[in-house]
Parts: C-alpha cells; structure tokens; sequence
C-alpha cells in the first residue's frame, strides 16, 4: 500500500474528492478527456443527478480535463486545481470544506470557481523554501498579479528589496528549467541586469536552439536584452557592437512570435523587422508594426494606419492582416484616451465601440481598413446609439465626442455598413469561438453571403474549420448544390478526411455535411464518402457516422439512428439529427419533434432540453447539446420556445428556464455581443412577466 508520504498529489485528492457527498450534493468523478469545458461539466452533472434520480435542485462540484492538466504525469500539483459547481453556493462550499489535509480550498465567491492548492510556508521574512515548488510557484504567482489599474508599469507592484534580493539570488547561476518564472518577475518591471541578460542568453540559445520560444522566460529576456542594448528604462551605455549583434541574431531568431516585444521597445531596427513580417503575412506582427511606426516615423495615428494599409494593399495582403490593423489602431486610440483624458478605464469600451461605427465612414482611411472598422461595428453600433442616448452630456466626457455626434455617426454607418461588407465575411481561420459568435448573423442569407460562401467552399485555401462553418450555413439553409460537391471532389480523400476537433456546436466535421449534401442531390459520388464511413480506421469518425444520416433520411436510417440513442452511447449531435431527420420524413417543424420527445420520451433530458432550443429555428440549428449561454442568439431561442403557444407547457417551460439561466441575466458582462441597457432592461421584464404569469 502505498504510505501517505509516498502519495501523490492527485492521489491525495482523488481520495478526499471520494469522501464528498451527501444529502443534496453529488461530486462528479474526477474528469475523463470529454469533460472538457465548463458547460461539459453542468452536462455530466445533469446526467448523474438524473440517473440517480435526484432532485433538481441538487449542488454539484467537479473540475474539468483543462484544470486536471495542472497534474503533471507524477500526479504532483503545478498549479491551483480549479473546483467548478453548480446549484447553491454556500451548500458547495459547505461540502468541500477545508479541503484535505495539507491542503485548501479557497472559496472565489458566488460568481467564481473554488480553488485548491497545497499549504506551504513561508520564512521569517515572507520567503518561501527555494526548494519548494509549490511555495515558489504561489510566491511568483503573488508577484506577477497584474492590478487592473494604476500608474506602475504593466500593473505590476515594485518589488521589495529582500523580493527582489531572492529573485536574483536564483538567477546567480543559470538553470533554464527554472529560471523562466524568475526572469519574467523581475523583466516585468525592467529589472533584469545587464549582467542576467548576457548569462542567460548563451545558455537559452544553445539548449533551446530551433525552438526559443520554446522556454517559458523567453519574453521576459528578450525584452530586457532590447531594454538593455538600446540604452532604455534605466540610463545604461549602449553594450558593444559585439554582444548587440548577438542580441539582434536572437531577435531574429526568435521571429514574428517576438514582434511584441519589439513594440515594447520601439527603434528603426525593429521596425524593419516587424514590417518584414507583417507583410509576409503574418497577422500578430501587424499591431507591433504600427506601434513601433508610431513611435519612430509617424505619431499620428490616422496618417500611420493609413500609411500601413497602402503598403498592405500593395503587397495583396489577407483581410486578416487589414483586420489586425484596425484592431491595433483602435485599441491604441482607446489606450491614448484613457491616458491623456483620465477617466476611468471601464469607458475602454465604450470608446472602442464608438471607434467602430467613426472609423467606417472615416474617408481619410483606405477602403478595407473601413471594412475592417465595419466588421468591428456591425456588432456594436447599438451599443453606441444606447450609450450615447443614455448618457447624454456625460457621454462627452467618456469618449470624447459629444452625444449629437456619436448618434450621426451611428446613422452614417448603418446608411453604408451594407455596401462596406457586401460580399465580405468572417475570419475564417480565427478561433472557434470567435468564429461561433459570428453565427446569428446568418439567420438568413443575403444573395452577397451566399456568393461569398460558396467562394470559400471553393477556395483550396479554406482550411478545415472554415469549410465547416461556409459548407453548414449553405446546406442548413437550403442553398448548397452539386456545384460545392464538385469543388470539394479533389480534397475530400487528402483534407477533409483529417481529424477536426469541434465542439459541433454551430456546424458539424466538413465530411459530415459533404456526405449529407451529396446524398441530397444524388451526386456520383456519395457511393464513396459512404463506403469511408463505414471502414474501421480512422477511429475518431466512428462517432459522427450517424451524423450523415440527415442526407437523404429515411426511415430505416432513422429506426437504426434511435436504437443508437437508446444504447445511452456518448451523444455528439445524434438526437439533433434524428429530430432533424423526423422533421423533414414527417413534414413537421423540427421544434415539434423534440416537443414530442419531451412529452413522452426516454431520451436523456439534459441533452433533449437543449435540441429543443437548439432546433428552434430549423435553417440554423445549434448542433450538440453544448450551446452558448453567453451568445444573445442562444438567448433570442430560449425566448423564441418559451413564447411559443404551439408547444408544450413542458417545453415552454424549458425555454423559460433556459432563458432563465442565461448570463444576460446572471453575468451580462460575459455576454457578446455586448448587451446595451435596453437590452438588459429587456430582459429582465421579460423574465418578470413570465415568472408573474
């Protein structure tokens, strides 16, 4: 057996999370690779609430696969272990306690996660045991809390002298496996030496060669060997000619990953660096080159964006890169306000928002840097019209512009946001949830959206994300033909039979739509996709072959499709396709099907309540069950089946508690689009009169 010295961490918790439970509280198992996020957690929660027939409003806690990932492979602990739950706060807290011995569990309050973490000690002195991982690790995490606010470089507090004292003590002699944590501390307020620079500098390069960026302090020297070699921060004679070139070899070494860097130490040589890279393409080097132009060519920031976007254009840069410099530019003219005005750093963004909407029918700016804008303001115009309207002369002060004037404004843009982003659309190649918050602007599709998404299905650049997202809107809306089977004919075998890890929330794996849209249209080759579906290898396909069912459904698709249900197999997307395939077999709106499960069915309730929502509106279904409680458009179908007098009171009142639970009622400042006052206000008497009722 093993003693309790020899025990890991993860041992040690495994054994005390065993010892949870009780009357009105379940502890989920530890976590598997599926539980994944948050939302996957309040699934497994449900599920094991109803299997052991509990009641509804039993508490839970559990934490997630990404927060097991602070195990490392010994089962020691590297970092907090985030607790999630869900029900009553003070009943979770009361259950989780103290947390095991030798340990804590600290308790963020009813809007965050617990936290559980090793006890340590500190010295005489408040310094912790250099040999100590955990107390070092929570040392430096103490350091490196960035303060929202203050004058302090970056945020950060100063060090203390016996701080800073053993900071630099553990850099005496190199050990990169651990200096990482301690050159970041003291570089984040400018006070690594000349002297750690150039000790550390041969040593990351030679271990770390072909993969600086590899090393977890790698910014933090980089910056200090910039500060250092261009005499900055600290009145310091420029180094020799010698270790200078060894400080610019590594700065090219390192690549378009450091072009933050450089913007954080602007110079003529580092400007040539991040144009080079921001014109090869490289979308992360775009903000850098404007703050370095900025600060070594052309103050002003209108005339420096412009200037950026000629030799973008005249280099046939990507919509992403023109993206990236409208970013860049509105978040330096916010940063620029907040700091010469004064006010309060929670009018970011209001101002941002107004930048938008100005910046669109700005005629100073090249055209796609106004598309860019107007991409950015689709979105938020309505936020400014509330604000403004709202605030009136108070609006002034907090962005600058006078009330009258941001309203024009808002009435410019929507005269010619149309015409700014006809035959425009997403980045494509942008995280999925970025992308995914796109979604609810396609409930229906213009003749331009349409063009443009077949040009993306058609294009051999489209990776497989986007092909996802294009290919999904045009085959749920109806519109998709055998013109975007044949485009895809020379890709299927080499590209879209990779694997493609989606959270099948909005639009499925490419082959699964291709395959339902071939068989659609009765197209040559469907016999093909067919037959990859049904070989044994790769094994990740095997659960979504159901999935291709909806092409051409009929009822022994649909009879084999229900046995697989009813198995209790892992669901990712079966019972949103059976009640798709329902639907179109029996003629009735997707809605009514699930309705009808939801009156008599077996089918797992936490799954089924959340096709019905996602179903709602049958030429944009939410796929899966994981739908998105801070999007307003989860919001708007949650509201759309709880108003609906053709369904149920049961489903009704699956809605209502949908809507009830979503963060534009709990926690509106993690919505997006970001809701305005009226929308809140809303809200709210919308779920006041349905709770009156």
């Amino acid at each position: 057996m093993t003693s309790a010295e020899e025990r890991s961490d993860l041992d040690a918790v495994k054994a005390w999370w065993l010892t949870l439970g009780g009357e009105g509280f379940v502890a989920l198992p530890p976590p598997t690779r599926n539980r994944y996020t948050q939302s996957d957690g309040h699934e497994d929660a449900a599920e094991v609430i109803e299997r052991l027939g509990l009641g509804a409003g039993t508490s839970f806690a559990y934490w997630q696969w990404q927060s097991h990932q602070t195990f490392d492979r010994s089962g020691a602990l590297t970092g907090e272990l985030m607790l999630h739950w869900g029900g009553d706060h003070a009943a979770v807290a009361a259950h989780l306690g103290s947390g095991p011995a030798g340990y804590q569990v600290i308790d963020s309050g009813p809007q965050g996660a617990f936290r559980l973490d090793r006890i340590t000690r500190r010295d005489g002195a408040g310094m912790p045991d250099p040999e100590d991982p955990s107390a070092v690790r929570q040392f430096l995490d103490e350091l490196d809390f960035q303060a929202p606010a203050g004058p302090l470089p970056r945020g950060f507090r100063p060090l203390t002298g016996t701080e800073a004292d053993w900071l630099h003590d553990r850099l005496r002699t190199p050990d990169l496996s651990t200096a990482g944590r301690f050159v970041t501390s003291l570089e984040r307020r400018d006070a690594l030496t000349r002297e750690e620079a150039m000790r550390l500098l041969p040593a990351w390069r030679d271990v770390y060669a072909g993969r600086l960026t590899a090393w977890n302090g790698w910014q933090g020297l980089l910056h200090a060997l910039i500060r250092l070699y261009q005499g900055q921060g600290q009145g310091q004679e420029l180094g020799n000619e010698r270790e200078t070139d060894q400080v610019w070899a590594a700065v090219a070494a390192v690549g378009p990953k450091g072009a933050g860097v450089l913007g954080e130490g602007p110079s003529e040589r580092g400007l040539a660096l991040v144009r080079d890279w921001a014109l090869s393409g490289d979308r992360e080097a775009v903000g850098a080159w404007l703050t370095v132009h900025q600060a070594v060519r052309e103050p002003d920031a209108v005339t420096a964006a412009c200037s950026l976007a000629t030799e973008l254009a005249a280099h046939d840069a990507p919509d992403v890169s023109l993206r990236a410099l409208f970013s860049a530019f509105s978040r330096a003219g916010t940063a620029a306000w907040l700091r010469d005005s004064g006010v309060d750093r929670s009018a970011g963004p209001m101002h941002s928002a107004l930048s938008s909407v100005w910046f669109s029918t700005d005629e100073r700016l090249p055209h796609r840097l106004r598309v860019a804008a107007a991409e950015a303001g689709q979105e938020r115009v309505a936020e400014v019209r509330a604000d403004a309207t709202r605030l009136g002369p108070a609006y002034a002060e907090l962005t600058g512009t006078a009330a009258s004037e941001a309203l024009a404004a808002a009435d410019r843009f929507e005269d010619a946001c149309a015409g700014l982003l006809a035959g425009t659309g997403p980045d494509l190649t942008a995280g999925e949830g970025a992308l995914r918050d796109t979604w609810h602007r396609y409930r229906t599709l213009t003749d331009a959206d349409i063009a443009w998404l077949r040009a993306q299905v058609a294009d051999d650049r489209t990776g497989m994300q986007g092909l996802g997202f294009c290919l999904e809107l045009l085959y749920a809306h109806g519109v998709a033909s055998t013109a975007e089977v044949d485009a895809l004919l020379p890709r299927w075998k080499k590209v879209l039979t990779k694997q493609y890890r989606t959270t099948y929330t909005e639009w499925r794996h490419p082959m699964v739509t291709l395959t339902c849209l071939a068989l659609d249209v009765g197209h040559p080759v469907a016999a093909d996709l067919l037959a990859w579906w049904t070989k044994p290898k790769p094994l990740w396909k095997n659960d979504l072959r159901f999935l291709t069912h909806l092409g051409a459904p009929d009822e022994s698709k649909a009879a084999e499709l229900w046995e697989f249900i009813e198995s209790g197999a892992h669901d990712t997307g079966h019972l949103m396709t059976w009640v798709l395939m329902r639907a179109r077999l029996d003629g009735l709106p997707p809605s009514h099907v699930a309705d009808s499960l939801v009156r008599g069915s077996h089918a797992r309730a936490y799954v089924l309540h959340r096709v019905l929502i996602g179903v709602v509106d049958p030429a944009q279904p939410l796929w899966h069950y994981s739908v998105n409680s801070r999007s307003q458009d989860w919001w708007r179908r949650a509201q759309a089946v709880a108003d609906d007098a053709s369904l149920s009171a049961q489903a009704r009142a699956i809605g209502l508690e949908a809507a009830r639970g979503h963060y534009l009622i709990r926690r509106p400042d993690q919505v997006r689009p970001a809701p305005t006052q009226t929308d809140l206000e809303r809200a709210r008497a919308w779920i006041d009169e349905h709770d009156g009722g």
